[in-house]
Formats: C-alpha cells, structure tokens, sequence
C-alpha cells in the first residue's frame, strides 16, 4: 500500500506522471545538460517537500513520476520546475540560447497514476531510454 502523507489538514496518496519537452521538441537536453536538469528537478521537489519517485530524461522530452500534496498543487510545482531549469539551464549553457527562444513548450502531459500499479509506471519510465 502507498504511503499516506499528511500536511495542514489533508491526508492524501497522490502520484503524477508528467511529460514535458523542449521548444520544437529540440533534442538539446543531452550530455551534461541532462545531468544537470535532474539535478535541478530534484531539488525543487525537495525545496517543496514533493517526492520525486522516477526521473528519465530524454533527447527531446522528460519523464517525471511524482507525489505532490494537492493544497500545492502539480501545476505550481511544475511552474517552479520549468521555471528554475529555463534559467540555470540557459545560464549555464549558452547554446541553449541560440538554438531555442525559450527552453520550453508552455504545455505538459499530467496523468494522474491511481488505476495502474506504480510499479508498473517507473519501469515504463525507467525503461523510455531502451525504447
């Protein structure tokens, strides 16, 4: 059974996969780059107290499987995310201005992961790269 997390009020189980990806699908989150990204994703989850229980990130998209507490919100959490990334990202690889207006698309995928055993969903996630 998943654990049941409590915070101000609110008990909740709660698991979100979210794909996002580059502007034009660019395939620029590669070498170093993917290293870092993670790097930045987790401390944001960390910052907020959200679990980041799988990362895979892509050429030209990444995978996230997270629990966030719902009074936060996925949608603030992943505005933190892509926020920060855009900006340390450029920063610190200049390239990433030249070929990309901004880092990313304004949208993402957000699936909730309640019908299909977690398990299920980090192997899928932990396998994107052998596709």
């Amino acid at each position: 059974m998943d654990e049941i997390r409590s915070k101000h009020h609110v008990s909740y189980v709660t698991h979100y996969h979210v794909v996002w990806c580059p502007k034009y699908r660019r395939k620029v989150l590669v070498h170093q780059v993917d290293t870092r990204l993670k790097q930045i994703i987790a401390e944001v989850c960390q910052e907020h107290d959200a679990i980041l229980e799988q990362l895979e990130v892509m050429p030209d998209h990444v995978h996230l499987l997270v629990s966030v507490d719902p009074q936060f919100g996925i949608h603030r959490l992943m505005k933190l995310v892509k926020g920060r990334s855009s900006r340390l990202l450029r920063q610190e690889y200049p390239h990433l201005k030249t070929r990309l207006p901004t880092l990313w698309t304004n949208s993402y995928f957000v699936s909730t992961v309640g019908g299909a055993p977690l398990e299920v969903i980090k192997q899928y996630i932990e396998e994107q790269k052998h596709v």
